[in-house]
C-alpha cells in the first residue's frame, strides 16, 4: 500500500487513546490521513497518542467525547469539522468488554454494555453522515467474533456486537451510493505481552496458531479505508481462522 493512500483525508476514530483504537489511528496516520480520536476518561493517553500521530506528519487531535451521549457526540463531530474542515472516514471503535454470568446479569450491566457497544456507533453515524455523503466517505464498525458465535460468559456484549453487524448491512443499504459502511470483527486479540493461560487456549485453537494483535486489526480498517468504494455492507472477521474452530 502506498504510504501517502490517504494522504489530504481526514478521520475520526472513537476510543483511540490506547489499544486498538490508537493502532488504528496510528495506521491512518501512516498512511497519511489527519486524525482525530476521541476519549473518556483516558485524557493522558490520548495526549501521548496525538503526539505520536503528530510524529507521522500528519494533523491530529483529541476530543473528550461519551458516545452515549447526543449533545457529546454532536460537540464532537462539529470540533472534528472545524479542525480539518471535512470527514473522509469514520472508524466506531468505543466500546466496552464485560465477562458476566447471564443469569446474574443485572439490567444496568446489559444496558451499558448496549449504550456505548451499539448506540454508540448510530449516534455517531448519524451525526456525522452529512459530512461523510459529501466527501463520499467511508465508515468502518468494530464488531467482534463474538457477535457471530456465541460466548456463554459475555452475553450481553455478544448481543451488543451481533447489533452492530445488523448496523452496518443497514447503514449500507440507507447510505449508498454516496458511503460505504463495513465492520471489522476481532477475534481474540492480545493486549500485552504477559499472555494468559486462557489466551493460551485461544492459540491452541486457532489454526493460525497465535491470537491476534491490534495491529492486525488496524491493517484490517486500513483495508477498507483504502478499498474500492464499491465494497460495502461487509463483515470482515479477523480471527486467525478461530471461528472455523
Amino acid at each position: 500500500m502506498a504510504t501517502n493512500a490517504l494522504h489530504g483525508k481526514s478521520a475520526l476514530v472513537t476510543g483511540a487513546a490506547r489499544r486498538i483504537g490508537r493502532e488504528i489511528a496510528l495506521a491512518l496516520a501512516g498512511a497519511g490521513c489527519n486524525v482525530a480520536i476521541t476519549y473518556r476518561n483516558s485524557k493522558s493517553e490520548a495526549a501521548v497518542t496525538v503526539a505520536d500521530l503528530n510524529a507521522l506528519g500528519v494533523d491530529a487531535c483529541a476530543l473528550e467525547c461519551n458516545v452515549r451521549s447526543e449533545s457529546s457526540v454532536r460537540s464532537a463531530i462539529a470540533s472534528t469539522i472545524d479542525r480539518f474542515g471535512k470527514l473522509d472516514i469514520l472508524v466506531n471503535n468505543a466500546a466496552i468488554f464485560e465477562s458476566a454470568s447471564l443469569d446474574s446479569l443485572t439490567l444496568e450491566q446489559w444496558d451499558t454494555i448496549f449504550e456505548t457497544n451499539a448506540r454508540g456507533p448510530f449516534l455517531v453515524s448519524r451525526e456525522a453522515i452529512a459530512h461523510l455523503r459529501t466527501a463520499h466517505g467511508r465508515i468502518i464498525n468494530i464488531g467482534s467474533l463474538g457477535g457471530a458465535h456465541a460466548w456463554a460468559g459475555h452475553a450481553h456484549y455478544c448481543a451488543s456486537k451481533a447489533a452492530v453487524h445488523m448496523l452496518t448491512q443497514a447503514m449500507a443499504k440507507a447510505f449508498a451510493p454516496h458511503v460505504s459502511v463495513n465492520c471489522v470483527a476481532p477475534g481474540w486479540i492480545e493486549m500485552d505481552d504477559h499472555a494468559s493461560e486462557a489466551a493460551r487456549r485461544f492459540a491452541e485453537k486457532t489454526p493460525m496458531q497465535r491470537n491476534g494483535s491490534a495491529v492486525d486489526v488496524a491493517e484490517a480498517v486500513l483495508f477498507f479505508a483504502t478499498s474500492p468504494a464499491f465494497i460495502t455492507g461487509q463483515i470482515l472477521t479477523v480471527d486467525g481462522g478461530l471461528g472455523l474452530a
